[in-house]
């Protein structure tokens, strides 16, 4: 029996593809999931009994999209369908499961299973903890290929792995090799390259370019530094992302700090006279106790440099039931004292948002030395609370250290602290007085500053 079947350029170049690794992404309405169906199909009757795997996040989604357009392109003769278990099976053996992982833990379903091809549709969707335990179901004896083939469109909650695995990491189209020696590649898609679709409905691109421009190039030129669900859309790294260069003497300096034994977030921030405001060091780094997160701070802060404060939030501030003492006062010990900015989190990211629009000389209120990796990848990828859109989202959770120790610096630049007399005299409750018998010399002297002379 023949088939035939028709595809765009775009999606003969997804069904060829030989590497490990296959991402087929970008615009709106460029052929992704017809491709990926039609490859499934190829698959299964080039190789008999071979065995696929084809995933949605959720099965509302794949069964608007995926099933149907199986259902409806493999030919009766050829194919059978089983509801209940969401099983296709093809006459010569070959069966493609389609499946969902709405919760994280989903993904055990699988732990058992052996597939030649697992294929993610609207890869985004899924958290790359999802991803990286799935690829491990890519196995077998017999000789077939072996790979991970997906197609997305940018955002979603994994829009910055997968940016950071595919997007960012190689030339678009052109096979590489990561760091953990798997082959890779990126096949960027358009609206232009789906000539069925432009055929079809012409009048489609003319609506995609009526749109403003951040929507215009995130569905039509499927740019993945715009996505849907973005916070920050006022981030443009041609505008916030500067080259470095040398912090002239008489700014004040900041550190800020977002921390927890998951991820040590510190950003080094420069003020000038003008009140704009430069991110211009990062020391980013996971599974550090207190006494090396201080360490690495101070390490790298050169002796000469004049930190005007170094800024925490609140939590950091609260006494451990265990031992009586708070994170704030450990660090403190370990010669990093820190001054408490507020948490308030919706604040403190519109006052990010201020910061990041032009002042009234023209100028964006902050830029980012293109040194600071974390930061410049990881603040426009934070996403819209679904619950609360005036807040971030806190997953995935790995991204927000370093916009969090930022957030820190923004509400507490934007409502900075009274100064304070040198010398005063406060009555201290007992806590504070307790904190202070159990600090070393410069733990004291900072208490005394903040707080003034016990009485």
């Amino acid at each position: 029996m023949k088939l035939h079947l028709t595809v765009t350029e775009k999606q003969e170049g997804f069904i060829r593809a030989e590497s490990s690794e296959v991402l087929f992404g970008g615009a709106a309405g460029g052929g992704k999931s017809y491709g990926q169906i039609v490859d499934a199909l190829i698959f299964a009757l080039k190789y008999p009994k071979s065995k696929q795997l084809v995933l949605r996040r959720t099965f509302a989604e794949l069964d608007k999209s995926l099933i149907r357009t199986a259902l409806s392109l493999y030919p009766k003769s050829l194919f059978s369908f089983n509801a209940s278990a969401h099983v296709g099976r093809f006459v010569n053996g070959s069966l493609i499961d389609f499946g969902y992982c709405a919760q994280e833990t989903d993904v055990y379903q699988y732990q058992s299973a052996e597939y030649d091809v697992i294929r993610f549709d609207e890869l985004t969707h899924f958290t790359e903890d999802q991803y990286i335990y799935l690829i491990s179901r890519v196995r077998g004896t017999n000789d077939y290929p072996k790979q991970i083939k997906s197609s997305t469109n940018p955002g979603g909650v994994g829009h910055n792995w997968v940016k950071k695995r595919f997007v960012d990491a190689g030339e678009p189209g052109v096979p590489f090799i990561g760091e953990d020696g798997m082959s890779r590649v990126f096949l960027p898609s358009k609206i232009d390259d789906n000539r069925f679709l432009t055929a079809a409905d012409p009048a489609y691109k003319t609506r995609l370019l009526a749109l403003p421009k951040r929507e215009r190039l995130a569905l039509l030129y499927g740019d993945w530094n715009i996505f849907e669900g973005q916070y920050f859309t006022e981030f443009e790294a041609d505008t916030h992302v500067c080259p470095p260069f040398q912090i002239p003497n008489g700014w004040r300096k900041f550190r800020t700090v977002d921390y927890g034994l998951d991820r040590l977030a510190c950003l080094w921030i420069a003020v000038d006279p003008d009140r704009h405001a430069y991110v211009y060091r990062e020391y980013c780094e996971s599974n550090l106790p207190i006494s090396a997160a201080a360490h690495g701070i101070l390490e790298r802060t050169p002796k000469n440099e004049d930190i005007y404060a170094t800024l925490a939030p609140p939590d950091l501030f609260s006494r451990s039931q265990e031992s009586g003492r708070s994170k704030a006062l450990l660090f403190s010990e370990y010669g990093v004292p820190f001054t408490k900015t507020a948490n308030d989190r919706e604040t403190g990211w519109l006052c990010i948002k201020e910061l990041l629009k032009k002042q009234n000389d023209g100028k964006v209120g902050i830029r980012f030395f293109s040194s600071c990796t974390e930061i410049i990848r990881t603040l426009p990828a934070l996403l819209v609370d679904k619950i609360r859109p005036t807040d971030c989202a806190t997953e995935p959770h790995e991204i927000t250290h370093a916009p969090d120790a930022l957030r820190g610096f923004a509400i507490f630049y934007a409502h900075p602290a009274e100064e304070k007399p040198t010398v005063k005299r406060a009555v201290w409750s007992e806590d504070l007085l307790a904190d202070f018998e159990a600090a070393g010399d410069e733990e004291r002297k900072y208490l005394i500053r903040k707080y003034g002379e016990p009485q």
